[in-house]
């Protein structure tokens, strides 16, 4: 497996007693965290524990109730052009119409305003780009006719077009199959051996990433765990963290959580059903 390149000099991301909130609702808080340049953190959580707020505080969208944070030394909203992001998948409406490569060209120049400049050496990033993703097969074909997979990969590659030094992938594994799954988690992963680019992972499940992982961000309504797979992923720990029993079992070297509460309904009436297939549900 390729080395990863880990680079001297300050993290990527630092949030220091970092909270978020939502009117009266804290939705975490107390938050210390260093990402550093190569590193691959997973973000786990039930609903409602702010996973996603979490991104849209890394993004400069979202405001902190308290404590700080910096991006790539500064304030968050002013490292944009730094950073890649990868949204969940959602109806396509007014894209569906885009060729794969339209919105890879976003990713390039999106940010300019005026008429986009058609230049051979944008046309040859934007094939490169392609390329490196696997969707030069279909770069012409409507974002509406391809299959989730398919999409995933010309998101990543939009999200790549700015050579970015963060890259932030919100549920980026949702519908898609193992197949998929795996195919996409290589192409993210690959970019941070290749090029030393932080990456933070928000997902509900933790086996199509466990090999990946350097360290996870666990959020519930309890608090925060962060921490190595191994010391995070542990019934002892999650139990603490949620107030109540929470299993962890390993199986083949995967991991099931059973009994973690689902936060959107309230503690929960009964374990969550544990089929191996199923990761850590969050």
């Amino acid at each position: 497996m390729t080395p990863i390149p880990r680079q001297d000099g300050p993290p990527v991301v630092t949030l220091r007693a970092a909270a978020l909130s939502y009117g009266d609702r804290a939705v975490w808080s107390g938050l210390d965290l260093d990402v550093r340049p190569g590193e691959f953190l997973a973000v786990l959580g039930p609903n409602g524990a702010g996973k996603t707020s979490f991104v849209r505080a890394l993004l400069g969208r979202r405001p902190l109730s308290g404590g700080t944070l910096t991006v790539l030394g500064g304030p968050a909203r002013e490292a944009a052009r730094h950073i890649g992001y990868v949204p969940q998948q959602a109806a396509l409406s007014a894209q569906a119409l885009l060729r794969a490569r339209d919105l890879v060209r976003f990713g390039i120049d999106g940010h300019r305003f005026g008429p986009r400049l058609r230049t051979a050496g944008i046309r040859r990033r934007v094939d490169e780009i392609l390329e490196s993703v696997g969707a030069s097969a279909y770069a012409d074909v409507p974002l509406g006719m391809l299959s989730g997979g398919e999409r995933q990969r010309v998101r990543i590659g939009q999200a790549l077009a700015t050579d970015p030094r963060l890259l932030l992938c919100d549920e980026p594994l949702l519908s898609l199959d193992l197949n998929h799954q795996r195919a996409v988690t290589e192409l993210i992963d690959a970019r941070r051996r290749s090029h030393g680019t932080a990456v933070v992972f928000v997902t509900h499940e933790i086996n199509p990433v466990l090999g990946l992982a350097d360290r996870v961000l666990y959020l519930a309504r309890g608090g925060h765990r962060v921490g190595t797979p191994d010391e995070v992923l542990t019934s002892e720990s999650l139990s603490r963290l949620y107030g109540t029993r929470v299993d962890v079992v390993r199986v083949r070297g995967r991991v099931v959580v059973a009994g973690a509460p689902d936060e959107t309904t309230g503690p929960p009436h009964h374990p969550e059903q544990a089929h191996e297939t199923d990761g850590v549900r969050a």
